[in-house]
């Protein structure tokens, strides 16, 4: 079994923000490989299927951010999903707007809802970052990752999310030695 997980804020006021990237991400993959909704839930809104196989859930925590780590720790034990199975896609002010790195385990860099993973799962999972670059003219990270996408950054973002998606057959069935194979591959742009 897998989790995918996709972090971001619950609630449709920050469905397109720059932070909610992770959903995004989610909502695709879903599409894509024709999982079924299953109805919100205690961990949040859940989507089941396969892929290359394998049975994977789709995970978009009820927490905000900053929260996250509650309702991914509550569905891991639950289901009883090992977290090497875990993966988790979310946005990087680090990257520029559209890059893509895979990695696993390592440090936050800042990013709260990382810190709250780190803190109540562990660091030793498989991420997945989403460069929506650094904001412009002074503006406050904070303002900035709440803000939603403009029209040409959607599109960008829309075709790394599709990238993403075409390789998540190889990732979800690879062992951690292969991974950096499809690092490289994803992190060219």
């Amino acid at each position: 079994m897998y989790l995918l997980v996709g972090l971001g804020n619950p609630g449709s006021k920050y469905k397109k923000n720059r932070h909610n990237v992770g959903h995004l991400t989610v909502d695709i993959i879903a599409k894509k490989y024709d999982f079924i909704k299953k109805s919100k839930n205690k961990f949040g809104e859940v989507f089941e299927g396969k892929i290359s196989s394998i049975k994977t859930f789709a995970l978009k925590p009820k927490d905000f951010m900053n929260l996250s780590g509650v309702s991914i720790k509550k569905f891991l034990d639950f289901y009883k999903i090992n977290m090497k199975n875990l993966l988790v896609i979310h946005d990087d002010i680090d990257l520029p707007l559209g890059k893509i790195k895979i990695k696993i385990g390592g440090g936050n860099a800042g990013h709260n809802g990382l810190k709250s993973i780190d803190t109540i799962v562990g660091k030793n999972y498989k991420r997945i970052r989403i460069g929506i670059d650094r904001p412009k003219n002074n503006k406050s990270v904070n303002k900035f990752v709440l803000e939603n996408f403009e029209k040409e950054e959607e599109k960008e973002i829309t075709f790394s999310i599709n990238r993403i998606v075409s390789f998540l057959q190889y990732l979800i069935s690879s062992d951690a030695n292969d991974i950096s194979v499809l690092m490289n591959k994803l992190s060219k742009k």
